[in-house]
């Protein structure tokens, strides 16, 4: 049996992230996609030969050819597609961030709960080797117990960050949630939550350092994980060229291990005694190993790590460093 897959949104992040692994994963086929534009909708579908094109949302979820749905269009329509497809009985796959704040993260999974619908969302991370070898790292302890973690990120702006007419929607609000923090800094949050439990405290401090456009281009964040780790970050989205940084420290009572959330660099496991690295490139189409776990969990083989109920915690940690959520 093949799981059939239908795209809401078949922009940008299909054409090499995710959209060539719906056809290429095993037993798994892309039959339908839409996109409001018709011309491109028609061109993708040519491109990547998928039978059927839409322009409309309902048609592609209603398609009996369809068995579950991916969301990938920008985040503030997220919630409103992922719950007309799940209430049409169909499992979903929706991008990162899940949503534009958590609270609608809970709309999501009780719309799913109440339909019986399985709802996943795109830390495709969680599923790359890179990271599943920093978890096996940890779990043998070969950095002894875990007591910190720093992560640092800076990044120049984007050329279209300095001509107000040509702001993307990554720096609107009303659309992504926030600025580039809220589009690039779940995927590090997500990932630590991986590695080290759930963050069950965090707070911030946001700033726009740049005024290059309305949402917050700087952010400092102290978080604490359940097991009693204390973590810190700091994102720079309006940085120098010449400090641009992609760095995450997870310090333990013997030693720490240094590693990217998305330059995968060689992951550097420093101890007393020495230091190792371990170089695992990313690959092509990046969200591939995820959608593969995720056709094998329809079939009945395994579990996805990453599941509305976890990216919603994602959520709720980047809404609290924001101050966009009260205190508990």
């Amino acid at each position: 049996m093949n799981v059939r897959w239908g795209i809401i949104g078949c922009g940008d992040v299909c054409e090499v992230k995710s959209g060539p692994a719906f056809y290429k994963c095993y037993h798994s086929e892309l039959t339908a996609v839409m996109r409001r534009d018709a011309e491109k909708a028609a061109d993708f579908a040519r491109r990547h030969q998928v039978a059927r094109w839409y322009t409309d949302a309902d048609e592609l979820i209603n398609d009996p050819n369809v068995d579950i749905v991916y969301v990938a269009t920008p985040p503030s329509t997220h919630a409103y597609y992922t719950i007309r497809a799940l209430n049409a009985g169909k499992p979903v796959y929706v991008e990162k961030p899940m949503a534009v704040n958590y609270e609608e993260c809970l709309l999501m999974n009780r719309a799913a709960e109440a339909n019986n619908q399985k709802l996943w969302v795109a830390y495709y991370k969680r599923s790359l080797p890179y990271f599943q070898k920093i978890k096996e790292l940890i779990h043998v302890q070969r950095i002894g117990n875990i007591q910190t973690v720093h992560t640092v990120f800076f990044q120049p702006p984007e050329e279209e960050d300095l001509i107000p007419e040509q702001h993307t929607w990554r720096v609107k609000k009303e659309i992504a949630g926030g600025g580039y923090f809220y589009d690039k800094a779940p995927h590090t949050i997500d990932v630590l939550m991986f590695l080290l439990g759930d963050v069950v405290e965090a707070k911030g401090i946001v700033s726009n350092v740049g005024k290059l456009y309305q949402t917050e281009d700087t952010v400092s964040a102290s978080f604490l994980f359940e097991s009693g780790v204390v973590g810190s970050g700091l994102w720079n989205y309006v940085s120098s060229s010449r400090v641009t940084k992609d760095l995450t420290e997870i310090c333990g009572e013997k030693g720490i291990i240094r590693f990217s959330t998305f330059a995968f660099t060689p992951i550097e496991l420093e101890t007393e005694s020495s230091v190792e690295y371990f170089d695992l490139p990313k690959p092509q189409h990046i969200q591939q190993p995820m959608i593969q776990s995720i056709v094998n969990e329809i079939r009945g083989i395994g579990k996805s790590p990453s599941d509305g109920k976890s990216g919603m915690k994602t959520n709720w940690a980047i809404d609290k460093m924001v101050g966009n959520l009260l205190p508990n």
